[in-house]
């Protein structure tokens, strides 16, 4: 088990499967030393916890939680590709996409579920640049987006 999957043990937090593609697309591709996410909804064990807009069906609260599981699923993503989570040199940027009513405006608060995730996990690691965005709708009317982009240790 590598450190970083030891440390989300520790967490009581464990790496689920893989989420498959619902369309034409991969869960995560490597270019070079970085690696790039697919947009990972909150599904856990292929279903999502709740739907809906933020600020509407689902609170702030809940949307935070839904972004930790997008941020794990992004986790899962990544190892898919390099085998070895440990091979993460830094996160370099988060880029979330939070299912909004009209009259909300706390999406980088939503956002804060994945970065204190990544923060909890990876250290100074998973410090990252980051844009948290309001949209109308997202796929399976799922409240929250997430993907990232790391930095892979030279081999």
């Amino acid at each position: 088990m590598s450190a970083v999957e030891e440390k989300l043990a520790s967490l009581g937090l464990t790496l689920p499967a893989v989420v498959p593609p619902l369309a034409a697309y991969q869960p995560a591709v490597q270019s070079g030393v970085y690696v790039y996410t697919a947009g990972q909804l909150p599904m856990v064990d292929g279903a999502m916890p709740c739907t809906g807009k933020v600020g509407a069906e689902v609170t702030a609260e809940e949307a935070k939680d839904l972004a930790r599981i997008c941020a794990l699923n992004a986790l899962a993503a990544v190892k898919s590709v390099v085998g070895d989570l440990d091979r993460i040199a830094r996160v370099v940027k988060v880029v979330g996409f939070v299912a909004s009513a009209p009259d909300f405006t706390g999406q980088p608060a939503v956002l804060n579920g994945t970065s204190e995730l990544l923060g909890e996990v990876l250290g100074d690691k998973g410090v990252h640049a980051r844009s948290a965005v309001g949209v109308a709708v997202l796929p399976l009317d799922a409240p929250v987006e997430v993907e990232i982009q790391v930095e892979l240790v030279s081999a």
